[in-house]
Parts: structure tokens; sequence; C-alpha cells
């Protein structure tokens, strides 16, 4: 398993993949030392992060290779179709996979994703519109949010 760290406007962000994919993409709360030289199985990835946070990129195309249960890997596949600059709530989620009532195991998938920003886990919110728990932090979450998503209906009074 190959790994490197990048600097992120989040952060110090470790990449970690090999051969079979990417298996995770964390924010680290630490300072750390950045790669010099990028593993070529994780190139593409630092590039295509660079390009989502200069504004370049929408969409991520990479080989992905998470490591979770069956549960897990069904909600991530479920967050990958959320579209660039949009939210979706546990609610919708769990109605996607055809339990109203797992809402709670949607919520607990959703905070064990190991691909952040490239699995977007932060665009899942609460049905009232709440920016409700998010792994990275909350003020991550809505830095992502704000970034795919800058033009905000101005308040008029």
């Amino acid at each position: 398993m190959e790994e490197c760290i990048i600097k992120s406007p989040l952060g110090y962000t470790k990449i970690t993949g090999d051969i079979n994919g990417i298996s995770s993409v964390i924010v680290l709360d630490s300072e750390e030392t950045i790669t010099d030289i990028i593993p070529v199985f994780l190139e593409d990835c630092a590039f295509q992060l660079q390009e989502y946070f200069q504004g370049i990129r929408k969409n991520f195309d990479l080989k992905l290779n998470p490591e979770g249960t069956n549960f897990q890997k069904q909600v991530w596949k479920l967050l990958e179709q959320i579209p660039y600059g949009k939210t979706v709530s546990y609610l919708v989620l769990s109605k996607q996979l055809g339990d109203v009532k797992a809402i709670r195991a949607v919520a607990n998938a959703n905070a064990k994703n190991p691909l952040w920003i490239i699995v977007p886990c932060h665009r899942v919110i609460g049905s009232d519109g709440s920016l409700t728990g998010y792994a990275g932090g909350l003020h991550r979450k809505e830095w992502l949010l704000n970034h795919e998503n800058p033009f905000k209906q101005q308040s008029l009074f």
C-alpha cells in the first residue's frame, strides 16, 4: 500500500492506495510533511484533487478500492451519484436503499466513508437542511459545500 501527503485548502491530505485503486483520502488535523515524489498509483488522485480545489474538476474519474462492509459500499455508491453542488438528506438515501428506517445505518456508513471529497459524504445534510455531523468537522463540510455552490441567494432583509 502506497501513501502520500498533499496540501489542500482544508489541510494536509493523506492519499492511500495501490494498483487496485485508491483506498482512502483523509484530511488530517495535524501538520505533516508533504510528499516530494508521489507514488505512481496515487498521482492521478492527487492531480484530480488539485483540479477540484481549483474549481476545474466537478467529477472524479478514479479507480476506487475502499474497505468496508457490503452495506457501507452500497451507501458509498449512492453518495457518488449526488451531483456536484447538490445535497440530499439521510432520509432520501435510506429511501433509495428501500428502507426508510435505515437512517441511522446510512448516517453511520456515511461517517465511515474513507474517500472524503471523492465519495462526497459532505453533500449529505439533515432533513431540515442543517449541516449535521461530518467526520472532518463541520467547518470543512461547510467549506466544501460553499466551494461547490458559491452562489447563494442573498437575503433581502
